[in-house]
């Protein structure tokens, strides 16, 4: 997730609130859970392709033409979200009979790394190049360069400016800060006092941004909702829990903690320690720790775009675009909000790797 100069939050919004909510759990509810074996398609998506988000069904080619090679560059390989996507890449690559090489810059401030991994990408001469951007506008003179090379290169997960690239998806995240904020507004009385402090994530991502606009955006339905502070941080655990430690002290008032998955992680074991046990916990995203979490009642809610479809979608679209053969420019999924009461309806394959896989860092086509 990324990209301080990521598109407009009105540019690509999918149909809004309600009806997005619904088709994501109905879409949750509409598929077997999974197997190994499972059909992760045809999937229920936004193609934004013009502009204008419109509802879609997203089917992969059946297997590439050639063992293509290409070359994948994450952010982290730090939490079970980025293992999801890339989960959908291996199994997507293996499925088209790809070369694949992943490669993890190891957290959001290392963008000189991931730079320099793009260029042992281009070095390594790849048929294309796949990128969860920790900045779009950091590697904006890197897309520049693989263009002029014909490398085709496809953003997965992070946002980036409008038209970066000729292939990307990634969830609306104002829509998806949106329905966390719906979620907390359903799970609470009109009347209750909803006192917010919220932890977006890292300054600057992108994500963070929007996700926090979109969350404020719902919330202010609410008249009794109230935002005290914005704690911008880096989305680890250690970080997030200094600054959660923080704010329980600078906010007794606060009861409602909204923020990133690591956020609420830390979140969990601070409010018990403060003796807040009547504070709210919502995350912006999904992980297995919040699964388990939510699970075990520790936090409210969560949301979810599917990063295992993401991933999968991606190598599907350097295919597409190494064969130059149609491709959706900007594939949405659609953003859902995951509870107590949604959770059995949940499609898991779409949003985590199983538990005993261990992650992949390349895959070699037969």
């Amino acid at each position: 997730m990324t990209s301080s100069t990521c598109l407009s939050p009105n540019r690509f919004r999918p149909i809004r609130s309600a009806l997005g909510l619904a088709a994501g759990l109905a879409f949750a509810a509409a598929i077997t859970p999974a197997a190994a074996d499972t059909p992760w398609f045809p999937m229920k998506v936004y193609d934004a392709s013009s502009g204008t988000p419109k509802p879609a069904e997203y089917t992969p080619l059946p297997k590439a033409e050639k063992p293509y090679k290409l070359c994948v560059l994450f952010p982290h390989m730090k939490d079970s979200f980025w293992v999801a996507v890339a989960y959908g890449i291996v199994k997507q690559a293996e499925a088209m009979n790809v070369n694949m090489n992943l490669y993890e810059a190891g957290g959001y401030e290392n963008l000189p790394k991931q730079l320099s991994q793009f260029d042992d990408c281009m070095a390594s001469g790849p048929d294309a190049i796949i990128v969860g951007a920790i900045s779009g506008a950091g590697l904006s003179k890197k897309f520049e360069e693989a263009k002029a090379k014909g490398v085709p290169v496809v953003g997965v997960t992070n946002p980036l400016p409008p038209n970066a690239l000729p292939a990307a998806n990634y969830v609306d995240f104002v829509a998806m800060g949106e329905v966390t904020g719906e979620g907390l507004l359903a799970q609470t009385k009109p009347a209750d006092k909803l006192n917010i402090v919220t932890f977006p994530g890292p300054a600057g991502s992108g994500w963070a941004e929007s996700f926090n606009e979109g969350f404020k955006k719902a919330v202010a339905k609410n008249p009794n909702a109230k935002i005290l502070a914005e704690k911008f941080g880096d989305s680890g655990v250690a970080v997030q829990l200094q600054l959660i430690q923080d704010a329980l002290q600078a906010y007794p008032g606060m009861n409602v903690i909204w923020g990133t998955a690591p956020t609420a992680e830390a979140a969990i074991g601070a409010v018990a320690e403060a003796g807040r046990n009547n504070l709210k916990i919502v995350s912006s995203y999904e992980n297995q720790a919040m699964l388990d979490a939510l699970n075990r009642g520790d936090i409210l809610a969560f949301a979810t775009q599917y990063p295992v479809g993401e991933g999968a979608i991606a190598i599907d679209q350097a295919v597409r675009l190494i064969e130059k053969k149609p491709v959706m420019s900007l594939v949405q999924p659609i953003a859902a909000v995951i509870d107590k009461t949604t959770v059995p309806k949940l499609q898991m394959d779409l949003v985590l790797a199983p538990s005993s896989w261990t992650p992949v860092y390349s895959v070699k086509a037969k």
